[in-house]
């Protein structure tokens, strides 16, 4: 299987591209085509535009969770689709999400109604289970929270009457390519930890060897014992590449780099990452 995975959108980015806070990867193999969430508002469509990319040729989209920097730029991407296409997510992503920033609390869910959405072509299919897209590719459903140093930020919360609660993040969810190479893993922002995600993976696909990972790992606000703990774990898997970005944060991007090497790479707006 070859696979092509381009980076649409994300917070920083090569020339020529555009940046946001939010993430956007068009994964392509022999026998589909899938956009991974769509970044925060226009950057998808542009970068795509850049790329010669044509959205109308997408079979699906995935969302990895319900956050405005990876479903804002939906409304934009189903308007240039021009057809119908099936939008795969878990059902909490219609949750009423929010972020607390300081002592400020701010809406951070999807900026659309899920009618809007549907009116310009958007056919959803809500699961918390997995989901097979195509021939070795596949979403992971719900992540179980299997380590015990990975826990989701305390800064976010789904509102509930007029209540704030803890969001568990039930919601958020990966997807596994299987290749003669080993697993690659694409994340959103692995809110329910990166080495859960990866566990999960495995246990999923009954593979061990993950050669790729690629995407956002919710690491900015994460304790030092937890980016360490991280590191530990992605070592003893012997993965071959991490292309890490979006909400990683400075200090764990900076200590994966210390750690990996040339197996470490930033990921950014307009990269393209192809096996083999």
């Amino acid at each position: 299987m070859t696979v092509r995975i381009v980076t649409l959108s994300e917070n920083t980015a090569n020339f020529r591209f555009l940046a946001e806070w939010g993430l956007s990867f068009l994964i392509t193999t022999d026998n589909c085509q899938i956009l991974f969430d769509t970044g925060l508002s226009t950057t998808v469509v542009h970068n795509a535009q850049v790329l010669g990319i044509d959205l109308s040729d997408i079979d699906k989209i995935v969302l990895s969770h319900g956050h405005a920097d990876h479903t804002g730029g939906l409304h934009e991407v189903l308007k240039r689709t021009g057809k119908k296409v099936e939008v795969i997510a878990h059902p909490d992503i219609w949750a009423s999400k929010y972020v607390r920033l300081g002592e400020q609390e701010f809406y951070a869910g999807i900026p659309f109604q899920r009618e809007e959405l549907e009116s310009l072509g958007a056919s959803f299919n809500l699961t918390r289970q997995p989901m097979h897209l195509g021939d070795g590719i596949m979403t992971t459903g719900e992540i179980p929270m299997s380590t015990g140093y990975e826990e989701v930020d305390p800064n976010i919360f789904v509102k509930q009457g007029d209540s704030l609660y803890p969001d568990p993040l039930t919601d958020d969810l990966a997807v596994i390519i299987d290749t003669e190479h080993g697993l690659i893993v694409v994340l959103g922002c692995a809110h329910r930890g990166v080495i859960n995600t990866l566990h999960h993976a495995q246990k999923l696909t009954g593979k061990k060897l993950i050669h790729t990972v690629i995407g956002g790992i919710h690491l900015f606000r994460a304790s030092e014992n937890q980016v360490e703990q991280t590191i530990r774990a992605l070592k003893e898997m012997e993965i071959k590449k991490i292309g890490i970005s979006h909400c990683t944060g400075f200090y764990a991007s900076c200590r994966l780099a210390q750690e990996f090497g040339d197996i470490f790479s930033l990921n950014n707006a307009g990269s393209c990452f192809t096996l083999p």
